[in-house]
């Protein structure tokens, strides 16, 4: 038989394989874990949950802490479709893990929807109007693309001249669901603030972990050396080029699928400069803390993630000269480890029931100062502060002004928020 009618055959049974599990009934799961493991060196920026700045992780880089250590974090989500009037779930992770024999999933307590009044304080109208602009760059390379950058003009967009949602052009990813209050009828978390037990920096994920709740099955699963933590990410070179760009390099982490780097600063308080090492346009905001595996290999593919063996990548010099004050995260994107059981019947005439579904997920991360190493921070001299100086006794008052793009970018446009309406 000639080995293209073996391939047909094989390509023939698969097909047929796979058509006979597409109709077999699934119910379930009852239950939900996910566990978010993150590796964290240097200046956090975002990270389980947000893209405002860790100020944990900025205080210990700037009291010595930091070093080439790594700290990590742990985020485990309990949800299940059965429920209990004082549900409890406890995590029995393995002692490598360093946390003491068990971590409680608390269930939040629901909110009652009321909201204390406060006096709203008068400002005055002109004060409302923003100022200023963002200046989106985006690739890798010594000089900037033509065409950039991508001028955003907050006084524009707040009069509806320019729109929002055609500009703030994001990773397009799938945004992942885990368990919650509002995707559950039962849930529950840790850390809580019953205990809030930090991961120590030699923990380890390697080993068995059994969760025990009385609103969900009892859930075993073991997770080998290959889906442990992510390595340490730390920057080998963040150095301005004599030419004027600034050169970054890193470590390659084991198991790491890709790699993704952004910048976020400005020169002055009128102007917000952003920039990632996307080869398509996407504003350093908002950049998701974990991706599915579908997602990483979608985005690696059309290089708006760099792949797993990229280790450097110049942030041009347009945006140093933009930007000579910015801070650069560089995240690296693991892949998943999943579980299921029962496992899924041979006979796909018989229903898989599962009874519950574990997804662990893993990143790891580096931040610092763009164009300088700690060393080179720590031993500068004092810089302004940027806050405007009191006017002097006999000096007239200057006007209100408006938001400049300072103020905006730090009431939280890096979380996605814009402090005016969208449009």
């Amino acid at each position: 038989m000639g080995l293209g009618r073996k391939l047909a055959l094989v390509a023939g049974a698969a097909t047929i394989a796979t058509s006979a599990f597409a109709q077999q009934k699934v119910t379930g799961p009852v239950a939900v874990y996910w566990m978010s493991a993150q590796t964290q060196t240097g200046f956090g920026m975002g990270g389980m949950g947000g893209g405002k700045p860790d100020a944990g992780a900025m205080m210990k880089m700037m009291m010595g802490g930091g070093g080439g250590g790594a700290s990590k974090t742990l985020q485990l989500d309990l949800g299940s479709s059965q429920t209990n009037a004082a549900p409890a779930a406890d995590h029995l992770p393995p002692g490598g893990l360093q946390v003491g024999p068990k971590l409680p999933l608390l269930t939040p307590k629901p909110t009652t929807g009321v909201r204390e009044e406060t006096p709203e304080r008068y400002v005055p109208e002109e004060y409302q109007k923003p100022k200023g602009r963002m200046l989106i760059f985006w690739g890798c390379g010594e000089r900037a693309r033509p065409g950039q950058p991508y001028v955003i003009d907050f006084a524009k967009m707040a009069a509806g001249q320019q729109n929002p949602a055609n500009l703030f052009k994001g990773i397009d990813y799938r945004p992942m669901q885990p368990p919650s209050m509002s995707r559950n009828r039962t849930y529950g978390e840790w850390p809580n603030e019953k205990t809030r037990d930090l991961v120590p920096s030699a923990g380890s994920l390697i080993g068995a972990h059994t969760i025990r709740g009385n609103y969900s099955p009892e859930i075993n699963f073991t997770l080998e050396e290959d889906q442990d933590f992510l390595g340490a990410l730390n920057l080998t070179s963040n150095a301005k080029a004599p030419g004027g760009w600034a050169n970054l390099g890193w470590n390659l982490v084991g198991n790491a699928q890709a790699y993704y780097a952004s910048a976020v600063g400005g020169g002055d308080n009128d102007t917000v400069v952003m920039w990632s090492s996307s080869e398509t346009q996407a504003a350093a905001f908002s950049n998701p803390d974990f991706l599915s595996p579908g997602d990483i290999n979608r985005l690696v593919a059309n290089k708006t993630l760099m792949g797993p063996a990229t280790k450097t990548c110049a942030v041009p010099k347009e945006v140093i000269d933009a930007a000579p004050a910015a801070m650069v995260q560089l995240v690296a994107y693991g892949g998943e480890a999943n579980f299921v059981y029962p496992p899924r019947p041979s006979d796909p005439k018989v229903t898989w029931n599962q009874q519950w579904a574990v997804k662990v997920r893993y990143r790891s991360a580096t931040g610092g100062i763009l164009g300088q190493d700690m060393a080179a921070m720590m031993g500068g001299g004092g810089r302004q502060s940027g806050r405007p100086t009191p006017p002097q006794p006999g000096q007239p008052q200057q006007p209100p002004k408006g938001p400049s793009a300072a103020d905006i970018l730090r009431q939280g446009i890096l979380g996605g928020g814009l402090p005016f309406p969208r449009r």
